[in-house]
């Protein structure tokens, strides 16, 4: 009938999408098999490389600092697709260019052929990992990804427990080009359906027209509202960062510096993996309510007790290690929560890419830089840095929190 309203005008809106533990634990599994083939595959193949090929340790090895470099670079870029597209696309094409260059880190019979793989897997990096994963999550879910995102963490909390004795069998029975190519073809027949399927195709707010600022926001550029913490929070996730690489890269070391046994070392940097996942576990299970600036102020805590423990009393060098481990568990979905908290769903993706960008340069300049302080002055000395660091860390942080909970809808 004329002038009558169609059918379709009577239809209700779509409900949200909505995270599903179920797709939460797959893209768990998508970071286990990432992480296993960027960042800690060098660890494994390292020694197998050099033999192999006689190529400078310090090259090869450098070659992780170079991916992260490059990661870091177009990390806003990768927001702001997000925000435009949503992260289903972004993510399968990330995962996508890291098996690209695995495939030609398998390859490389020259140096600098290896370190262009290097470089194509950073790339794809700055579109797969945690960051842009999480900034895909929140942009889909909005307040209902916090759960999610410490989901995730939790199902990828073993990754390095997993992967370093998967590549290790890997080495052995098919050599490291072998492992190379495995982990690439994990990404593609493997990460990229977890990411296709788990993700949604696009989020109405990753299509939503840029709003104005809410009251409480200053005007920013015409991507997201950028807030006036927003280069101090930058500061402390790359601090955190920082202290996060040189552990791993010189914890080790560190212990037996200290006075701990080589296997003892080894059983004490072992308590790290259950106290990430464990922190996660009481996050999820108790700490939804608060505001992720909490979680801020307990991680960064957390790690410089722990750092202090190590320095001043070796013989609880297990305490040390579950404080830091909580610390750094809480510190990764805190880069998370915290940016969705302040910057809500509309503008968190964009807001995601432009964070990520300073904490992966500073993991990228942090191995060389502990080398040099290791080299010239001592462990011990590189144990004191890393306190101050996090001492810093700590101050920052309780800026961080203070500006956090002055802002409208802060809960106590």
């Amino acid at each position: 009938m004329p002038g009558a309203p169609s059918a379709r005008s009577f239809e209700p809106p779509k409900a949200p999408p909505r995270p599903t533990l179920a797709g939460n634990a797959a893209l768990g599994v998508t970071q286990i098999v990432l992480w296993g083939g960027t960042f800690f595959l060098t660890a494994v193949v390292s020694d197998p490389i050099v033999a192999e090929t006689g190529w400078p340790q310090a090259m090869v090895v450098g070659a992780l600092s170079l991916a992260i470099f490059v990661s870091g670079l177009p990390a806003p870029v990768v927001g702001r697709m997000i925000r435009r597209h949503g992260g289903r696309p972004v993510l399968v094409a990330g995962a996508t260019i890291i098996a690209a260059g695995l495939v030609l880190m398998a390859v490389a019979q020259s140096l600098p052929v290896f370190l262009l793989a290097w470089v194509i897997a950073g790339l794809g990096m700055s579109a797969a990992l945690y960051d842009p994963l999480f900034a895909a999550i929140g942009q889909a879910y909005g307040a209902a990804a916090r759960g999610a995102m410490t989901q995730i963490a939790i199902s990828s909390g073993f990754a390095v427990s997993l992967c370093w004795p998967a590549t290790r069998f890997l080495v052995d029975h098919v050599g490291w080009r072998g492992a190379c190519l495995t982990y690439a073809i994990l990404s593609v027949a493997l990460v990229v359906p977890l990411f296709a399927w788990a993700l949604p195709a696009r989020s109405r707010a990753a299509v939503a027209p840029a709003a104005a600022p809410r009251p409480h926001e200053p005007a920013g550029s015409t991507e997201a509202a950028r807030l006036p913490a927003e280069r101090l929070l930058a500061v402390t996730f790359t601090m955190a960062a920082m202290i996060m690489t040189a552990a791993s890269v010189q914890l080790l070391n560190l212990l037996q510096t200290l006075g701990v046994g080589a296997t003892a070392a080894v059983a004490l940097t072992g308590l790290i993996g259950p106290a990430q996942v464990g922190v996660r576990v009481v996050e999820l299970a108790f700490g939804r309510r608060a505001h992720p600036a909490w979680s801020l102020l307990l991680s960064s805590a957390s790690v410089g007790l722990g750092l202090l423990l190590l320095a001043t009393l070796p013989s609880l060098a297990w305490l040390a290690m579950l404080l830091y481990g909580a610390g750094n568990g809480m510190r990764t979905v805190v880069r998370g929560t915290l940016p969705l908290a302040l910057y809500g769903q509309r503008d968190y993706a964009a807001a995601m890419g432009r964070l990520a960008r300073l904490p992966l340069l500073g993991q990228a300049i942090t191995p060389l830089t502990c080398g040099y302080i290791a080299e010239w002055f001592g462990l011990m000395p590189l144990l004191e840095v890393m306190l101050a660091v996090a001492a810093i860390n700590l101050g920052l942080s309780l800026w961080v929190f203070s500006f956090a909970m002055r802002r409208p809808g802060a809960q106590a």
